[in-house]
């Protein structure tokens, strides 16, 4: 299956990971149609692509009904807040993104006859159980506690498609993705990663919550894209978790960055937010078997690469706090 001279959808175009879809489509000669409600998105993201002659922006909440008049191969779904400080500030717009939103697409794909892909997080699994984390554990989640809002807008996503697969036949994906890092993440979105540098660029003393021992696994963001574009491509319709197996304490991660930035920074010690999760490492042996995909950039190189990206932008960047929400 190409991409070349196909039609996609792609929600949530102007955030991170749904920029780095339209570049990837883009350059397989995809036509890209790119919605966003800016809500946590940036169009600058896409500022590139605007006057690509296969690209177009449609500014609309997919909580609200999709209306695409041409023919769609593709829809692919990555509108959502995704980190803490987003979901928290916007609880009800999570939930409606990934229950509204998901069903108004999932409707269009069934209209258009197209494949869809929905995307889901790790964070399904809650603070898990089992460790890593294969697609066959139902996870660990606290429904009202405040990450809630969040963890259970995805499982209801993940059940919504589900359900269009078995009852109406629509051809579905789910991608599980576990911690993603690279070029136009916010610095001051909450999660350890941009948290981190955005600390050392700005000569703050690095805030470690808990005692540092709990673990993330991170991906950087052209291995994540390869492995979804390999799952669009698969006819596979269970959840596929993709991400890097290569566990770290964010103890140690919090002195990698240290150690990369050359800061003179010390870590210090908050309390740990309500349901954090203690581990977090993708079993990906299904993406190894299914996609023959498994991640090829370390995180030396990734963070490196992430680094001069963050280092170079305009320094006012660096103090920018997230925008308050509408």
């Amino acid at each position: 299956m190409e991409l070349n001279d196909k039609t996609a959808l792609i929600t949530g175009a102007a955030g991170f990971l749904g920029s780095h879809l339209c570049d990837r489509f883009i350059a397989e000669g995809c036509k890209v149609i790119a919605m966003d409600n800016l809500i946590t998105g940036d169009l600058r993201n896409i500022e590139h692509l605007k006057k690509h002659p296969k690209f177009t922006f449609v500014l609309h909440d997919v909580s609200k009904y999709v209306a695409i008049d041409e023919h769609l191969d593709y829809i692919l779904h990555f509108a959502s807040p995704a980190s803490p400080i987003d979901y928290l500030k916007i609880p009800i717009q999570t939930l409606k993104v990934g229950s509204l939103g998901t069903h108004n697409l999932l409707g269009l794909a069934l209209h258009k006859k197209a494949t869809i892909l929905v995307a889901s997080t790790s964070e399904i699994y809650g603070d898990p159980l089992v460790h890593p984390q294969p697609e066959d554990y139902w996870g660990n989640v606290n429904p009202v506690g405040p990450r809630g809002v969040y963890d259970e807008a995805k499982r209801f996503q993940e059940a919504m498609t589900m359900a269009y697969h078995t009852a109406k036949g629509l051809d579905t994906r789910i991608v599980r993705i576990f911690n993603t890092y690279g070029a136009r993440m916010r610095l001051n979105d909450g999660r350890a990663l941009p948290a981190f540098f955005g600390q050392a660029l700005r000569g703050e003393d690095i805030t470690v919550f808990g005692d540092g021992s709990q673990t993330r696994s991170f991906c950087y963001v052209d291995d994540l894209i390869e492995g979804i574009v390999r799952l669009l491509h698969s006819g596979y319709h269970q959840p596929v978790n993709i991400g890097n197996p290569d566990e770290v304490t964010i103890a140690r991660f919090a002195q990698e960055i240290i150690a990369l930035t050359g800061s003179k920074q010390k870590v210090i010690f908050k309390p740990l937010p309500i349901d954090d999760p203690k581990q977090r490492q993708p079993d990906i042996s299904r993406a190894r078997k299914i996609l023959k995909w498994q991640p090829q950039v370390s995180r030396h190189e990734g963070l490196k690469t992430t680094y001069n990206y963050f280092k170079n932008l305009p320094t006012d960047e660096w103090f920018k706090p997230v925008h308050d929400f509408q």
